[in-house]
């Protein structure tokens, strides 16, 4: 199968938008002549980029990527839904959102107008309108916080997170959707022990806010993944854009939102079992998966119904390793790496395998 096929890339709730993770693929979006903007330092471009304010826009994203994930085909739940053409989001800057992904002749639409989310699919013409409580609400706001889900939110928690440990550089411009923007060069230090090779971020001349991401993988001449604006209208967004009318015939499901208690404790066992190992290029996250989880998932099935053996899906693109941290699976991408150990515990992060070992078996 082609590498770089359309596939899912993963995103959470964005603090632009405020809803459900986007996922879009596609090639990347051509480049047109370089344009002639004031020089600039890269500390100041950083700067002014961090401390830019969220903006009304309504644009088109897609993402390239070239991962090197491995191919699971049908045998995990949800793999038939990962292929999505194109994504159209509107967003007032302020927490109302709108985005339309399109897949083939299908498209989801997700609108979040305040407290109210629509969901909607064309595919079954089946629309889900779901109220979020108060005490929820004010919950998924601080969530939504710093999380990314277009090129703007997912630079920002880059620019962030690597500062201290690259080498920063304005290297050029660009033009990305027809905007002018400054190109910035993130380099990981000599001491620091990553995958990654650098990260460029397209940031626009006047908004300062980052139009496309894209990361290189060490020995690789081509993205491994881009992140990008293909087009993008910075302006205040009619009201119309976040309401919602279900079409004729569609069937509506109303529902409150609500936490499964059960959920939560997973999720707060998850939280404080997780732990930080060292920061910015090298840093590796570990922690555990509750007992609970793992028991889920060997009851989970395929999309035609057949009951998945984790174990053997893992054996599938995974390889068998061990060490003084016990033994497991682990699973490499061009940009990043993950071990699962047979009790339970993981480590992920954009380094090599050494790296995940030794923050398994540190204390």
């Amino acid at each position: 199968m082609d590498p770089k096929r359309k596939a899912i890339t993963a995103a959470v709730v964005g603090t632009a938008l405020g809803v459900g993770g986007l996922a879009v693929v596609a090639m990347p979006a051509t480049a047109g002549d370089a344009p002639v903007l004031p020089q600039i330092s890269a500390e100041e471009l950083v700067q002014s980029t961090l401390n830019a304010k969220p903006s009304a826009f309504d644009g088109k994203v897609k993402v390239s990527n070239d991962l090197g994930l491995p191919q699971v085909g049908s045998t995990l739940p949800g793999v038939s839904a990962l292929d999505v053409d194109s994504a159209q989001i509107s967003t007032d800057g302020a927490g109302k959102s709108k985005v339309s992904l399109t897949e083939g002749s299908s498209q989801q639409t997700i609108v979040q107008n305040g407290q109210t989310v629509w969901e909607y699919s064309s595919k079954d013409n089946s629309a889900t309108k779901v109220t979020i409580p108060d005490g929820l609400a004010k919950e998924h706001q601080d969530k939504a916080k710093g999380q990314a889900v277009d090129p703007a939110t997912v630079a920002s928690e880059l620019l962030g997170k690597v500062r201290e440990s690259s080498t920063i550089a304005v290297s050029g411009t660009a033009s990305v959707a027809n905007r002018s923007a400054y190109e910035l060069v993130l380099t990981p230090k000599p001491t620091e022990r990553t995958l990654l090779r650098e990260i460029r971020v397209a940031i626009d001349d006047q908004t300062r806010l980052p139009l496309r991401v894209t990361v290189l993988a060490n020995g690789t001449s081509s993205p491994a993944l881009e992140v990008s604006f293909s087009e993008i209208n910075f302006a205040p967004q009619p009201a119309s854009n976040f309401e919602f009318t279900p079409p004729k015939g569609a069937k509506v499901t109303e529902k409150a939102a609500e936490v499964d208690p059960k959920n939560r404790e997973l999720a707060e066992q998850a939280k404080s079992d997780m732990k930080v190992v060292g920061d910015g290029w090298d840093t590796a996250i570990t922690g555990k998966i509750p007992g609970d989880a793992l028991a889920k998932a060997g009851q989970a099935k395929d999309e035609e119904g057949r009951q998945v053996d984790p174990k053997a899906l893992l054996s599938r693109f995974a390889k068998p390793v061990s060490g003084a941290w016990g033994s497991g699976w682990l699973v490499t991408t061009k940009v990043g790496t993950g071990v699962l150990t047979d009790d339970g515990r993981y480590a992920v992060g954009a380094v090599p395998e050494q790296v995940l070992f030794e923050a398994l078996a540190a204390k």
